[in-house]
């Protein structure tokens, strides 16, 4: 990796290199340099190696037991709590961070919503052993205070969650995603959250009336409270182009357990209907949630299968800059996330997240949004190396 000068960032010149070296690391680690890591930073700064003076502040382990524990745990659950106890989800995404190198064999961090990914604890922690009905393992992990960047190892989801490799989808098939976006409902909670999380598109600020509705599901009423105005202009323009995507999880569930007066606990499991399944409400292999509130609209769409089509490629939201290497339509969740994670809003939304959490702001004026667009840039070229975004956003802010 080539070293990035000083002179390249226009807020560097307010503070001197120790002081930049000293906020490098508090911004990154949130905590102090130890003597000798600062007199390295420094060193390095002089050099005009500041990228380098960042990615040794990202050795501190702080950065993955705080930093990116605390950046990714809202993405993890519906309240957005910050303070969740870690999860597989959150070790997954601090996992393919921590494995980000400075060479072009890093990974690749799309992978995040389709790899056949899992990072659990390694051997001989002490640990509860990772299990698809609750969350010890990842709770003791916290709660000991476990190095993660020492302690996480990488495995395939699949052999530790069932599923078939072909079904795994980075964290959308994790338990704790699963948890919380596939439990009750119709599963379009996971398509909004990752479109919220991962892509910084909120619903409301895609939808798209001029969109066939024909794959609007039966449960989506026409005409709500006798007036068909509110759905051709409320309802239609999220669910004709949310519904064909969200059709990609139409073989997945998740189950919680029940104590003896029939309450759901915190245990349960993320449950898929294999080939060959068939479901007793549906008849099919797709999940009975998929025929909740049939009478709504009884000529709506009944979904057959897993198979998505993408119908935002065109129109208004052809602006999220969806990849020419993926097609617009698959089957299941893996070639979804393959699709929303290939896409230019996937890179923007990262590194405009990691941004924020850095500088402590969002970004504002016309040098922050030319250094968001470049740092898109060096993420898309360095293999979309998740650890590069921190470091040069970091040194961007070191001055301020």
């Amino acid at each position: 990796m080539s070293s990035l000068t000083l002179m390249s960032y226009s807020s560097v010149g307010l503070a001197d290199s120790r002081d930049q070296a000293k906020r490098l690391h508090d911004r990154l680690a949130g905590v102090p340099p130890t003597a000798s890591v600062l007199q390295d930073m420094e060193t390095l700064i002089d050099n005009g190696s500041a990228v380098d003076a960042a990615y040794t502040a990202m050795d501190n382990a702080n950065f993955y037991n705080v930093t990116l524990k605390n950046w990714a745990t809202a993405w993890t659950n519906e309240e957005q709590d910050i303070f969740a106890p870690l999860n597989d989800f959150t070790a997954t995404v601090i996992g393919l961070i921590r494995d980000s190198t400075q060479n072009s064999n890093s990974i690749d961090y799309r992978e995040l919503l389709y790899g056949n990914v899992l990072y659990v604890g390694t051997e001989g922690l002490g640990v509860p052993a990772y299990s698809i009905n609750n969350n010890d393992h990842y709770a003791a992990l916290e709660s000991q205070g476990i190095d993660l960047q020492a302690n996480l190892q990488a495995v395939l989801q699949s052999d530790y969650n069932g599923l078939p490799a072909d079904a795994t989808a980075g964290i959308m098939t994790t338990r704790a995603a699963a948890k919380s976006y596939f439990i009750a409902g119709t599963n379009r909670s996971m398509f909004s959250h990752v479109m919220l999380n991962h892509l910084c598109k909120e619903l409301e600020q895609i939808k798209d009336n001029t969109r066939a509705s024909d794959r609007i599901r039966q449960d989506v009423a026409r005409s709500p409270g006798g007036d068909s105005r509110i759905f051709n202009n409320h309802c239609m323009g999220c669910h004709s182009g949310m519904d064909p995507l969200a059709q990609a999880f139409a073989y997945y569930n998740y189950i919680p357990e029940q104590d003896g007066e029939g309450e759901d606990t915190e245990n349960g499991a993320l449950v898929y209907n294999v080939a060959g399944t068939v479901d007793a409400d549906t008849g099919t292999r797709v999940q009975g949630k998929y025929r909740i509130n049939s009478n709504n609209f009884p000529t709506g769409y009944v979904t057959p299968d897993d198979h998505w089509d993408n119908y935002w490629r065109e129109g208004p939201n052809k602006l999220i800059g969806w990849a020419s290497e993926t097609l617009g339509s698959g089957n299941g969740a893996k070639s979804l996330g393959m699709e929303l994670s290939h896409s230019d809003a996937f890179a923007q939304c990262q590194v405009e997240k990691a941004f924020k959490t850095v500088c402590f702001r969002e970004p504002g004026n016309s040098d922050d949004r030319n250094k968001v667009d470049e740092i898109i840039g060096s993420f898309q070229s360095s293999n979309y190396n998740m650890k590069q975004v921190f470091a040069e956003t970091a040194v961007y802010c070191m001055g301020d």
